[in-house]
């Protein structure tokens, strides 16, 4: 099983949405896929059609109360499961403070779950607090969404060095696997050059003992697409809402190169990563 959190601590990057579209694009290739809602805005949920009611458990009660995965998690589409969250899920941070072993809560419930998937995909909070410790507890490597524009480096010190300290106290297999750039338009030179950036600052960190020794930046750039901004309203996956669009078929290529597999009629990759 492969374990992966899709994180940034900046919003709006794409997260949710590489999120949902990579859990269904490979569900859709026939892996067994459960996605986890771990942000208090529940945008993961909603955009695979869960909307919870207030008398339905959330993953929030799984992490405060003695709720099994199994009780909350439900299936939303053929090999493909949701954890789904709830508003409830922002007083965790402070319900938890005082909890001894708070940062591993996810990582043992989850442990003694007995159902089985090929991948398990979290989608974090756009911060670094109790939710997203417990997500990089859990998980084997993280995925970075970044949009290319001036401020994509901003703040990735930061973030990095919270994988690093997690890594070394509380994770030793974390890793930092890829960058995905998402709303990306190819006929800007600032796209263009945002994706040199990238590359140039992880490659001055190749070969070195971080938990960024081995990241690569997807060959598949997410493109700026609308069908991917509509389709969370109706509740579906862009696979759903329109599988023939660029976006499903840029989903469909980076589910690919998760898999390891050659990509469909990709686009040249500008920053020379890979």
């Amino acid at each position: 099983m492969r374990s992966i959190a899709i994180l940034n601590q900046k919003g709006g990057v794409g997260k949710t949405t590489t999120a949902v579209n990579l859990s269904a694009a490979l569900a859709e290739s026939g892996q067994r896929v459960c996605l986890i809602d771990l942000d208090p805005q529940a945008h993961a949920s909603l955009h695979v059609g869960v909307c919870l009611s207030e008398d339905e458990p959330s993953v929030y009660d799984v992490l405060t109360r003695d709720y099994a995965i199994a009780q909350v998690r439900r299936q939303v589409a053929e090999n493909l499961w949701v954890v789904p969250a709830d508003l409830n899920l922002a007083a965790a941070e402070m319900e938890l403070a005082n909890e001894v072993g708070r940062e591993v809560i996810l990582r043992d419930k989850l442990e003694a779950d007995d159902q089985k998937f090929d991948y398990v995909i979290l989608d974090c909070p756009p911060s670094l607090g109790v939710l997203t410790l417990n997500a990089l507890t859990t998980v084997e490597e993280v995925f970075l969404p970044l949009q290319p524009h001036f401020l994509a480096l901003h703040g990735l010190s930061k973030l990095l060095r919270t994988i690093e300290i997690v890594a070394k106290r509380l994770n030793p297999v974390l890793q930092l696997t890829g960058v995905v750039f998402c709303m990306y338009d190819s006929g800007t030179r600032l796209a263009a050059e945002v994706s040199t950036d990238v590359y140039d600052f992880f490659s001055k960190r190749a070969g070195s003992e971080g938990v960024w020794r081995e990241v690569r930046n997807f060959k598949t750039h997410i493109r700026r697409n609308i069908r991917l901004a509509e389709a969370p309203s109706f509740g579906q996956s862009i696979f759903e809402y329109s599988p023939h669009s660029n976006g499903a078929e840029d989903y469909r290529n980076l589910c690919r190169e998760v898999l390891g597999l050659p990509l469909a009629n990709a686009e040249p990759d500008l920053a020379k990563a890979g």
